[in-house]
């Protein structure tokens, strides 16, 4: 069921069945293709659910019209702007706190509460702590305000999920919280079905006649993500017929990348193809030799597990939530240009192996074992809210 809200509504057409003791999930903040792997993680979360737990998901246009697996709960679609943060953060003050107002439970998933909300159960997403460990990254503005809001939310919330075990300790010691609230709700990732045929064809098309290899790297172009990094490392790389192809979409650092490209005189060996549909990505996964992932700050790093369930050696960075989620199943190598090119010389050196420990890998991560994850925070959560 879908129903609309506008900016000054104090209710729903749908009426209190739908509103009445479900769970409502705020995905308000949630603007598409901005907001980088987050928006993955909770929109597959919720497809993961059991058909059992369906909820009531509030959430902008944009986001409904980008997501149309979410179709699967009821949602909730506000004609106002939310993807704009001036609009979002009143409208989660008003209408949202109205609406939630006898849920049995509302979750909140883009790592604050808002400051007007109703005495019901919460459960709030952290993805990251990326703000306290690097906040030179931030605006002035939104910085000041994840500095004031996620402190406060973390410590008001009955359960906090968080993508990695690295996370959910983070969280419990830079807010104080007892990490007995702190539950590790993983990413899913979807099965990735292409052919031999699409394989061949995007190998051509990046590398065409050549016997080079080819390496991707998925990732909008924030500065966290290390981008300079891996044009160094390709700046120095000794094979000259392989290709580096970047995909997702601009970030802060955008035009910084497009002129390293260009100075570093990598116009013929790296790619920026942007944002691709998504089985125009997976297939381009799927055709690399290798996913390289030189992050500095992750919360989970979905790409490396979608590599490899798509049957693509991986190279990352050696930082708390990649360690914990790659395990043995790619090469970690440290931040550094040495590092990388010693890590990918590797990984290529025995692609088999590494591939067949990535598959294997992949399997703890399905759609079904993160929605159970989910589900079960809801009902610790509301276990919780009703001793309270």
């Amino acid at each position: 069921m879908v129903s609309d809200c506008s900016s000054d509504d104090r209710g729903v057409s749908t009426g209190g069945a739908l509103m009445e003791r479900a769970v409502h999930v705020n995905l308000l903040w949630c603007a598409p293709g901005r907001v980088g792997g987050s928006e993955e993680y909770l929109v597959r979360q919720l497809v993961g659910l059991p058909e059992s737990e369906s909820c009531v998901v509030h959430l902008g246009r944009s986001l409904a019209a980008a997501r149309p697996e979410l179709a699967r709960h009821d949602l909730i679609i506000h004609r106002a702007n939310v993807d704009c943060r001036s609009v979002r953060i009143p409208a989660e003050h008003s209408t949202l706190a109205w609406a939630t107002r006898r849920a049995a439970l509302v979750h909140h998933g883009g790592g604050t509460l808002p400051l007007v909300r109703p005495p019901v159960p919460t459960v709030l997403t952290i993805h990251d702590l990326q703000y306290l460990r690097f906040p030179q990254y931030f605006s002035r503005s939104r910085l000041a305000y994840l500095q004031s809001m996620m402190p406060r939310s973390a410590r008001a919330a009955t359960m906090i999920a968080t993508p990695t075990a690295h996370v959910a300790d983070d969280v419990a010691h830079a807010f104080g919280v007892d990490r007995d609230r702190i539950v590790v709700v993983p990413h899913g990732v979807p099965t990735v079905v292409v052919s031999s045929d699409e394989v061949r064809s995007m190998r051509d098309r990046f590398l065409g006649g050549s016997t080079g290899r080819l390496m991707v790297y998925p990732a909008i172009t924030h500065p966290h993500k290390g981008h300079q990094l891996l044009l160094d490392v390709m700046a120095r790389w000794p094979h000259r017929d392989d290709r580096l192809v970047l995909i997702g979409g601009e970030g802060a650092e955008e035009r910084e990348v497009r002129e390293a490209i260009v100075s570093l005189g990598l116009t013929d060996r790296v790619i920026r193809a942007g944002r691709l549909p998504t089985h125009e990505r997976d297939v381009l996964m799927a055709a690399g030799d290798l996913v390289v992932f030189p992050s500095e700050e992750e919360g989970f790093g979905a790409p490396v597990i979608e590599a490899m369930a798509a049957g693509t050696a991986v190279v990352c960075s050696r930082i708390g939530a990649l360690t914990e989620v790659v395990a043995d199943a790619g090469v970690i190598a440290e931040r550094t240009v040495d590092a990388f090119i010693e890590g990918m010389e590797l990984a290529l050196s025995d692609l088999d192996a590494w591939v067949t420990r990535g598959r294997h890998r992949a399997e703890a991560f399905g759609l079904a074992a993160s929605g159970r994850a989910l589900a079960d925070a809801y009902r610790v959560a509301m276990n919780r809210g009703q001793r309270s």
